[in-house]
């Protein structure tokens, strides 16, 4: 899988984690993945949760437009986002 990969809701990408950070920013992208820095710890679902309040604050979408695909125990996760475009994502990241 590329950075991004579009689908028919949306957009995958890969997201690595680094839980308990000082602060939750989107660090830019790692090899293929999107490197997210967040205060949260890797404890109980804490840092996916957070993963998916952060993204959907970051990308301006609502909530329930960002989901965790694969890597709920990982560092390493896919995240589908709905209503946006590849080109959208990564004009976000890059400015």
């Amino acid at each position: 899988m590329t950075r991004i990969k579009e689908n028919a809701g949306g957009v995958q990408i890969k997201v690595r984690v680094q839980p308990r950070a000082s602060r939750n920013q989107v660090v830019g992208w790692m090899e293929e993945s999107l490197k997210v820095r967040l205060t949260a710890p890797p404890v109980e679902g804490e840092a996916n949760a957070a993963l998916v309040r952060f993204l959907a604050e970051y990308f301006r979408l609502p909530r329930s437009a960002v989901s965790l695909i694969t890597g709920s125990t990982s560092r390493q996760k896919i995240v589908q986002l709905v209503g946006i475009s590849a080109a959208e994502v990564l004009r976000r990241v890059n400015s």
